[in-house]
């Protein structure tokens, strides 16, 4: 079954132009000390959502930076959040036309390039995510060297919730770890929160919010390798147990399967409250959305992170264009829009999600549509 992908919205290009016109110059802050790049996400009414004026800013400086100091600390301004995900309302405001392909696919061919460039970084990188990290938060983080986690963080991959996918990376990520949990987490948009993040192997280091200024700090002043003054500065955790440990196994047969139809039948045969409380979230997520992620994911394990990410370019045209369905725009609109929490998904069951359909997703863009990667 394909759905309509007409919502009736359409406006000019130029209006687009002209607010980014008027974006604030300051919404990313940058400074050098004793030879460190610092890069400060500063929205923070916004929790420091990327949008396309700081990309934009961040990819050339990111590129100076790499041939002119020894390391770049990435952070988020406000105390609340590191970087809580992309602006996409911007994307979808238009609804479904050329005006939205346009916006969105030069967002995602500049954030997703951005998100390559750290994961192929020459010096050492290393994101302070300290409170929300989200989505394209992920994407600026996660595939850097070094990551530190706080009591604050909050990390989540919520994007089956707006009728999208888990992109900026993710399909590398997530993958990648232990036990399935990264398909539970990608499916659900379960949130981690704290020493999890750094049990679950999204952080690579933890610390307590107090003492993250002085640990900037130290990472300044010190000249040797960071990783030797984050070992020396940040908590041991191994005595620390990962609160979701008791699930561990359950959630590695659960979510081994590949057909997201499995692994609802094998959350239902289980039954515990546990399985009960999965199977009500992934009730509420866009149905074309899951598909698209697990198989992202599956297909992710054996791909680099660029091929990863020139794969969810794909994705995120095809859910732009909304040929096949257009629940990024319904769950755009009923999440952050409307917020009435109540979108209509079309098609509105898994099994009304056709493979066939699924699989035209992931099929090659014309080679000028492609995403180019350096």
């Amino acid at each position: 079954m394909l759905c309509s992908t007409r919502l009736g919205f359409s406006t000019r290009l130029l209006a687009y132009k002209r607010n980014l016109s008027t974006t604030c110059m300051d919404d990313v802050l940058f400074e050098v000390k004793n030879d460190v790049g610092i890069i400060t996400l500063n929205r923070p009414k916004a929790l420091n959502a990327l949008n396309t004026s700081m990309v934009l800013k961040i990819k050339p400086k990111l590129k100076e930076y790499e041939s002119l100091v020894r390391m770049v600390i990435m952070q988020g301004a406000g105390g609340k959040a590191f970087c809580a995900g992309g602006d996409v309302k911007s994307i979808t405001e238009n609804g479904v036309s050329a005006t939205s392909i346009e916006i969105g696919t030069n967002f995602f061919r500049h954030e997703y390039s951005m998100d390559s460039m750290i994961g192929k970084y020459k010096i050492p990188y290393v994101s302070l995510i300290d409170g929300i990290t989200m989505g394209g938060g992920v994407g600026i983080s996660v595939h850097g060297k070094y990551r530190v986690a706080t009591e604050k963080t909050l990390f989540a991959m919520p994007e089956t919730a707006i009728g999208l996918f888990c992109d900026v990376g993710g399909s590398h990520a997530l993958s990648r770890m232990d036990k399935h949990l990264g398909v539970m987490l990608g499916l659900t948009g379960c949130r981690l929160k704290g020493s999890d993040v750094a049990k679950a192997g999204i952080a690579t280091h933890y610390v307590h919010s107090s003492k993250i200024d002085g640990l900037r700090a130290k990472l300044i002043e010190d000249v040797r390798d960071p990783g030797i003054v984050l070992a020396e500065n940040t908590d041991d955790l191994t005595g620390v147990e990962f609160s979701m440990a008791p699930l561990v196994e359950k959630i590695d047969s659960i979510f081994s399967h590949e057909r997201v139809e499995d692994i609802v039948e094998a959350l239902r045969t289980d039954g515990s409250e546990w399985a009960q409380g999965v199977l009500k979230s992934l009730s509420e997520v866009s149905p074309t959305g899951l598909k698209i992620t697990r198989k992202e994911i599956l297909k992710g394990k054996n791909l680099s992170l660029d091929e990863c990410i020139k794969m969810e370019y794909r994705l995120a045209r095809r859910c732009i264009e909304a040929n096949y369905s257009a629940d990024f725009f319904e769950g755009v609109r009923a999440l952050l829009i409307d917020k009435d929490r109540n979108p209509k998904w079309c098609p509105a069951s898994l099994e009304e999600v056709k493979d066939e359909i699924i699989d035209k997703y992931f099929e090659p863009l014309s080679n000028d549509q492609e995403l180019q990667l350096s």
